[in-house]
């Protein structure tokens, strides 16, 4: 199962440090931008942790507010996905303090995320849209964490490293809950275990 790549890494990576040189110096139009890149992936992030999406928007709300308040420091930020993600995190476990022991102990095993529209095009891997439905639906049964890791790489378009950095857990239990994903996913679906075409797409999101 061939799944298609987000778009050019790279590029992306330049063009978010052109925004953040642009919001450091006061660019409003750039850091709205920010927000529409980012926004509904957090505000999809924090109601997972919430279990609310007004409490969620307010958090992602509160991120970019400190964010424009100290733009200044903005250009100091390496990795600003992981930035924002560990920040709404954060807040999420701090609006939840009376049970962030619990949470911080046994870190998003009983947690629900919220699977999004699957960011693929059906074209591209040239499957049915029966098939496609039925890939929702085994997603949807995946394990709390193992969906939200899913989610974050498949449909956020983030890279191993950086769900690790996020989550606060290693690359190799990111390896070992993808391959369970998309191992339910191919037996569901009825088809051949990835092969060296994936592995190549999987090993580029490792790095």
């Amino acid at each position: 199962m061939l799944i298609r790549l987000p778009a050019n890494e790279l590029n992306t990576a330049v063009q978010l440090r052109e925004l953040q040189v642009r919001v450091a110096r006061g660019d409003e139009s750039a850091f709205t931008q920010l927000y529409l890149h980012f926004g509904k992936k957090l505000i999809l992030f924090g109601v997972s942790l919430v279990r609310s999406k007004e409490i969620a928007e307010e958090l992602v709300e509160d991120v970019f507010v400190k964010l424009w308040a100290n733009r200044h420091a903005i250009i100091k930020i390496e990795n600003l996905t992981v930035y924002l993600y560990i920040a709404v995190k954060n807040k999420a476990l701090n609006k939840l303090s009376q049970k962030a022991n619990e949470l911080i102990a046994a870190p998003f095993d009983y947690l629900d995320t919220t699977i999004d529209e699957f960011a693929v095009d059906p074209y591209d891997l040239m499957i049915t849209s029966e098939m496609m439905l039925r890939m929702h639906q085994v997603i949807e049964t995946l394990p709390p964490r193992c969906k939200m890791i899913f989610k974050l790489i498949r449909e956020d378009g983030l890279k191993y490293k950086e769900v690790a950095e996020i989550l606060n857990i290693s690359v190799n239990t990111i390896d070992a809950q993808m391959a369970i994903a998309v191992k339910k996913i191919c037996t569901a679906l009825q088809i051949e275990k990835p092969g060296k075409s994936h592995s190549s797409i999987e090993a580029s999101k490792r790095k």
